[in-house]
């Protein structure tokens, strides 16, 4: 059986808009409502740093801090997670660079480590427009779907964007020496490979779960996944060893148009994760706003599926504003669907009506600035 990774204390600390506030946590299922700017999301992005990577918002540190404190903030959490009850936390202090991490009240060198307690995904408005974004939105999106089932993705990610900023670098001298090119481009070819592989392997297995499970009567619309790419499509296909050899030979025919454009124009840097409508057979960019959504959403409860059977951990799933624009059958598909996933599931929403489509079981918070207090049932 998976374990269901729940939080059972929030203390927030000089975050965002709150002072100090702490919330006890007993049900899988937490909403939060509260009108718009009272600080749901705030208290979202706090959980998403317990993820790796910049949180949900993806904000500079200095930006999470209270504008009337110090510089400094603490997000702790008390979790039932992959190795039992823990206490987790992460923040800032004032006049440091970086943030301090801690498992169980001991330091640690990286949120990565907080992936050995927790997982966490989540779906916010901005990842709304995703279908019709630039492909780099979605390249950045499926990232995230990797990045929570494979920890050391952030990592590759980083060195192939060093990596492609020494080739564009020498390409940019006006005689660069070949044997440092050859360098740099082995290099580049190497963490290339290694990215678009585990882009490939998560898109394979997310396409593969979706396909065995789909239900041809949901509201929320199966999504058809295709990875774009000249690597990633030799990948399916040939040995790593093979593809590396491949991508160095096209990137040293490709110096003389690399430098004139002044990027790397092949690789996983141009990829694009593709996604259709699957029961419409149409990409999902042409689908109405709302049939995106309920294919993002789709695409969301699958992949906490799909973390779920890579890991062993149910994640906690953040949706932020999720209902917002759902009808009432929607809405109570999507109520029944969160209760499927076996992790903890946190929603916000500004219509206080939220709470009525939900079990009685849910623990419900009213969000004012600065403040969350529990709803008590009438």
């Amino acid at each position: 059986m998976p374990i269901a990774c729940r939080i059972r204390r929030l203390h927030l600390s000089d975050f965002r808009t709150y002072t100090a506030s702490e919330m006890e946590v007993g049900s899988a299922l937490v909403a939060l409502v509260g009108d718009n700017g009272a600080g749901k999301t705030n208290v979202l992005e706090a959980l998403s740093l317990l993820a790796q990577g910049r949180g949900l918002r993806r904000a500079d540190l200095a930006d999470m801090a209270r504008r009337s404190g110090d510089g400094s903030f603490a997000v702790a959490v008390e979790a039932e997670g992959g190795l039992g009850p823990c206490h987790l936390g992460t923040g800032v202090i004032a006049g440091e660079t970086g943030r301090r991490n801690r498992i169980n009240r001991e330091p640690a060198s990286s949120p990565i480590a907080f992936a050995d307690h927790l997982r966490i995904v989540w779906l916010t408005p901005d990842q709304d427009g995703l279908f019709r974004a630039a492909a780099g939105e979605r390249r950045r999106f499926l990232d995230r779907l990797v990045l929570a089932v494979d920890p050391a993705h952030a990592a590759r990610v980083s060195a192939l964007e060093r990596a492609l900023r020494a080739r564009n670098r020498l390409l940019e001298e006006f005689a660069p020496d070949r044997h440092w090119l050859d360098a740099a481009e082995h290099e580049v070819a190497e963490i290339a490979v290694a990215v678009a592989a585990a882009r490939r392997e998560t898109v394979d297995r997310l396409a593969h779960l979706i396909a065995t499970g789909r239900d041809e009567a949901s509201v929320f619309p199966y999504p058809v996944l295709t990875l774009e790419g000249a690597l990633e499509e030799r990948i399916a296909a040939e040995p790593a060893s093979a593809v590396e050899d491949w991508y160095r030979a096209e990137l040293a025919a490709g110096r003389a148009r690399d430098k004139a454009a002044g990027r790397t124009l092949t690789g996983p840097q141009a990829s694009d994760l593709a996604v259709r409508h699957g029961p419409k057979d149409m990409p999902a960019r042409l689908c109405s706003t709302g049939e995106q959504k309920a294919l993002l959403i789709a695409l969301v409860l699958a992949h906490a599926r799909l973390v779920t059977a890579m890991t062993g951990m149910a994640p906690i799933t953040l949706l932020d504003e999720v209902a917002a624009h759902l009808d009432p059958g929607r809405r109570r598909a999507l109520i029944g669907a969160l209760g499927a996933l076996g992790g903890q599931v946190w929603l916000t929403g500004a219509d206080p009506s939220l709470t009525d489509d939900l079990h009685a079981s849910a623990d419900c918070f009213a969000v004012t600035p600065g403040h969350i207090m529990p709803i008590v049932a009438s």
